[in-house]
């Protein structure tokens, strides 16, 4: 309406007098009408965390740690081929079938009457000079006022939105709650809500799915009909309304009106990343358009589709192939455009595309092509510490020796120097290795507490003394550490081991007070409240147990404490039948990070969108910090990478900056980090068939989570596939006793049914005993039936504690963990429980 009335102040008024007085009527109940609102979504500081947890196991990092030798039970999942983004919204080509047959009618402006009255037409007559200099005067002081003025109205207008917003955004919505359903199944409803009569944040989104959900039923004439000035009372996505209303007229083959939304887009939201869609749909008619959105928007993800297209047409063009490559290393499409470059194009290539190359080799654990090209890129501190890591890892280790001494050499006081000190204690004799780690010790004060106790265990066979005497130095110098924790600990072991409990607590006690953020402080806490039972101190005990569940309530430790203390939350002779009350979330959560309209977006389902713009937002970062990771890990999830996204979200803890680790023990007190840590995907065939086997739902989730990450095509290297890691061999053998007759391991109901029979299977061999299934299904009836043999009648949590496989006792107790936090994220009763303790 604004915009109706400048128009009208541009034009020759044929009848002036008139045509002035509607006008200025026509403005001012243009100002009553306008009532729009913005929704102001406010970043929440939440949850950054520690995490608690038993070791991931499958949890494979980008760089792999030291190996260290364990016996062998089963290969550890391959990291899963990364996977292509969501495609970002494209314009399919319109046939005619698609193309509304009557395009949407104009408004048409209401005829105005000319007055006929006598009196009127003889004043004109009679002082034509006085009202032609009059109206000219009005005119003039209108054309050099009217913009300002229609600013402030506008400014006015928008606070007013922004408040109504505001308050609205707080409350309980509706249409969030129907924002995942399919079209089919929220349409009715959302149309209730978008005939209201007031205007409301509920209405404008139930108007904004709807019209998404026409553009995709290629139904424009009806889109454009909800999206018609709804960027005026829902700002916070009125670019997207704009560029979505541009399509609305091209399905209706308008599409001179489609340029001109696209238009105004780019002329009203200049600085919006949204411009780079538009550029993108302006550039099919006109190439100008792409040009600027390459040179002004390099790293938007539809920049890159842009390149693509024209790489098409031009597919021996190094410069593209070079711009993709470095601006989109994790691109499913980089790969075969790197090959391209490397193989037929490697002389025209500068050290800076070498770098961009040999970082892509490196996000994909490609080391051995990752060495070749660090060994061509610039030499910087990184690539020098990843070309000799690399050769490490491809057994080059003259060649790694080398190049860990020349980045100590070149670059003594660095990050990566430290790093490098660290491989080179490992390659190297322990003499030299003492050297290098004293070299930490007195250069790198972060990294000295686990050089001193590596020292100390190098020592140890050299010369005990001075061992004993670097641990004392540990204790001393760095009691707080998590390297004086994982000291105590083993001293706690071994005094248990001899039987002393007395001297097992008081090195566990020293723990808890000195590292109670240590990993281990769950597991200390825990086993401090055994040894009381043990020494008959049963409030010693109950305190320690309480102490576990309010101090590490995530934990495996948490489960085993809430047990002893008498919760009915299934013991490991009991849990297998438990059916707990299951509550999950109706809404999706609250992005950490991201424009408040990425965030809009995201919540109310338009994934392509919010993808697009999250990734839009971020492309100009190098690295992201903690909410930004977790908001990027929940676009990873919404997209069904739950491998990727998992362990991204698992791998927040390990950042050495204060200030991330701040914003990830913020995160960890936000229940949406736990729901996205522990998400509940295939919920109904999971409840489905653990009902028919007889086992609890929340159980089969955390083996599925442990096993495969939820990722339904994953496959070992020995061939276990699927969601719940099945052998080919194995449900061939099951199939029959079930009447399967066709099945895909690949597909999550074949699987869940042929995985929970098995696992069905292992608890009647153990008597329902969860921990002995468990187990079995992880290394095997033999192993299990070996370890029953050597530890028969042990306490179950000692039987855990002596499993000699790392990566089995590994894998029981994250199992384990798993179920207990699934229990109290969706079980409200376990909630409730641990609720008082967490004050």
């Amino acid at each position: 309406m604004i915009n109706d009335f400048r128009d009208r102040l541009k034009n020759t008024f044929s009848n002036e007098k008139d045509h002035l007085t509607e006008s200025s009527e026509n403005h001012r109940q243009s100002e009553e009408k306008l009532d729009p609102e913005r929704e102001i979504i406010p970043i929440e500081e939440t949850e950054p965390e520690i995490e608690s947890l038993a070791d991931e196991s499958r949890n494979l990092p980008i760089e792999p740690s030291e190996s260290v030798e364990t016996e062998s039970v089963e290969p550890a999942i391959e990291p899963a081929v990364p996977k292509k983004r969501l495609e970002l919204w494209k314009i399919p080509p319109l046939n005619q079938e698609e193309i509304q047959s009557t395009p949407l009618s104009p408004t048409t402006e209401q005829e105005i009457t000319s007055e006929t009255s006598k009196d009127k037409k003889t004043s004109k007559k009679t002082f034509p000079w006085l009202l032609g200099g009059g109206i000219l005067l009005i005119m003039g002081g209108l054309a050099l006022v009217a913009p300002k003025v229609m600013d402030w109205v506008e400014n006015q207008q928008q606070q007013q939105v922004l408040k109504t917003l505001e308050t609205e955004s707080n409350q309980p919505s509706e249409v969030l709650k129907l924002a995942t359903l399919p079209p089919e199944k929220r349409d009715e409803q959302l149309k209730a809500i978008a005939t209201q009569s007031e205007s409301s944040l509920e209405r404008s989104r139930a108007k904004y799915l709807l019209a998404a959900d026409l553009l995709k039923a290629y139904k424009g004439g009806e889109a454009i009909q909800l999206l018609e000035n709804l960027e005026q009372e829902y700002p916070l996505l009125a670019p997207y309304i704009l560029l979505k209303r541009g399509r609305g007229y091209e399905l209706s083959n308008e599409k001179i009106k489609a340029q001109e939304t696209w238009q105004e887009l780019l002329e009203k939201y200049p600085d919006s990343p949204v411009v780079v869609d538009a550029l993108d749909l302006l550039g099919r008619s006109d190439s100008k358009y792409w040009d600027q959105a390459i040179a002004d928007h390099p790293n938007h993800p539809r920049t890159l589709e842009i390149l693509h297209q024209r790489l098409k047409k031009d597919p021996q063009s190094v410069e593209l192939m070079r711009q993709i490559v470095k601006t989109s290393p994790d691109d499913s499409s980089t790969p075969k455009i790197r090959t391209v470059l490397v193989k037929d194009h490697a002389e025209q290539l500068t050290p800076q595309d070498w770098t961009a190359i040999a970082d892509s080799y490196w996000q994909q654990r490609e080391y051995g092509k990752a060495l070749t090209a660090y060994a061509k890129a610039e030499e910087t501190p990184q690539n020098l510490y990843r070309l000799a890591r690399s050769q490490q890892i491809q057994d080059k280790k003259t060649d790694a020796i080398k190049n860990f001494q020349l980045l100590i050499e070149r670059y003594p006081n660095l990050p990566e120097t430290a790093q490098a000190l660290r491989r080179l204690a490992s390659l190297t004799p322990p003499q030299e290795a003492i050297g290098y780690l004293d070299q930490i010790v007195q250069k790198f004060p972060e990294d000295a507490p686990n050089a001193l106790l590596k020292k100390a265990n190098l020592l140890e066979k050299i010369d005990p003394s001075l061992a004993q005497k670097t641990r004392e130095t540990l204790l001393k110098d760095y009691s707080a550490s998590d390297a004086a924790a994982e000291y105590r600990w083993e001293q706690a072991k071994k005094q248990a081991k001899a039987g002393n409990l007395v001297q097992a607590w008081e090195w566990a006690q020293k723990l808890t007070q000195g590292n109670p953020d240590s990993a281990i402080a769950p597991k200390a806490t825990f086993w401090i409240g055994k040894w009381a039972q043990q020494l008959g101190r049963p409030d010693d005990a109950k305190a320690a147990f309480e102490n576990v569940l309010a101090r590490y309530p995530q934990s495996y430790y948490a489960w085993r404490a809430a047990v002893l203390s008498g919760w009915q939350v299934g013991d490991f002779n009991s849990v297998r039948f438990l059916q707990p009350n299951i509550v999950m979330p109706n809404t999706r959560p609250l992005p950490t990070a991201g424009s408040d309209m990425f965030k809009e977006l995201y919540r109310l389902g338009q994934d392509q969108d919010a993808i697009a713009l999250f990734e839009a937002e971020m492309s100009d970062k190098k690295e992201l910090d903690v909410y930004q990771s977790f908001t990027d890990a929940l676009l990873k999830l919404t997209q069904s990478d739950y491998l990727a996204g998992i362990n991204q979200i698992l791998n927040l803890r390990d950042s050495k900056n204060p200030q991330d680790q701040k914003q990830w023990q913020a995160l960890r007190q936000n229940p949406d980090y736990w729901q996205a840590l522990f998400p509940f995907p295939y919920k109904q065939s999971i409840l489905d068939w653990s009902e028919k086997r007889q086992l609890n739902p929340l159980l089969v989730a955390s083996l599925i989570r442990q096993e495969s990450r939820f990722e339904k095509e994953i496959r070992s290297p020995v061939g276990a596939t699927g969601l719940m890691q099945v052998m080919p061999s194995t449900a061939d053998w099951i199939a029959p006793q079930i009447d399967l007759k066709k099945f895909s391991l690949t597909n999550p109901q074949d699987n869940i049914n042929l995985g929970t029979w098995y696992f069905q299977y292992t608890h009647d061999e153990y008597s329902n005993n969860s921990a002995l299934a468990v187990a079995s299904y992880n290394a095997g009836p033999g192993n299990v039936a070996k370890w029953l043999k050597e530890y028969q009648g042990s306490d179950p949590d000692l039987f855990i504690e002596n499993i000699p496989f790392s990566e089995t006792k590994n894998y029981v107790e994250s199992v384990f963990s798993n179920y207990w936090n699934y229990m109290r994220i969706y079980n409200p009763e376990v909630s409730q429980l641990l609720s008082p303790l967490s004050k």
